[in-house]
């Protein structure tokens, strides 16, 4: 199994900032469109579907599915990058925890942790369920 590797800080800023606060309580958070009811993922002001400005957060369930990744096994401890298709629908790129690499499998179920960044921001990862 492979520990998180410490991440760069995120740069926070106004349209963000409530997703990265929610972050640090432990709850992931995603865009809805008001107008055309998708949801959309990294938190923007505009949808980018419809281009509203009728967006608002929504709780997000926290599961998904690995919809494709790469492991880097030059670093060490080795990470993953990966593409998660959340519940609620949108693509979220981010990085795979506490893995076994050559269990990991496209479609596989996983779940959101929060793993430490610089600064004290938590950033959303996930974990096979």
């Amino acid at each position: 199994m492979q520990e998180a590797v410490k991440m760069p800080a995120p740069r926070v800023n106004v349209e963000n900032k409530e997703y990265w606060d929610a972050a640090g309580r432990g709850v992931l958070l995603v865009k809805r469109c008001t107008s055309c009811g998708e949801a959309h993922h990294y938190p923007r002001a505009i949808c980018p579907f419809c281009y509203s400005a009728e967006t608002e957060w929504q709780e997000a369930a926290g599961t998904g599915v690995v919809h494709a990744y790469t492991v880097m096994r030059r670093e060490q401890p080795s990470t993953v990058t990966a593409y998660v298709a959340l519940e609620e629908g949108p693509l979220m790129l981010t990085n795979i925890v506490d893995y076994d690499a050559d269990a990991l499998r496209i479609g596989m179920p996983v779940k959101v942790r929060f793993a430490d960044a610089e600064d004290g921001i938590r950033v959303p990862v996930f974990s096979p369920s």
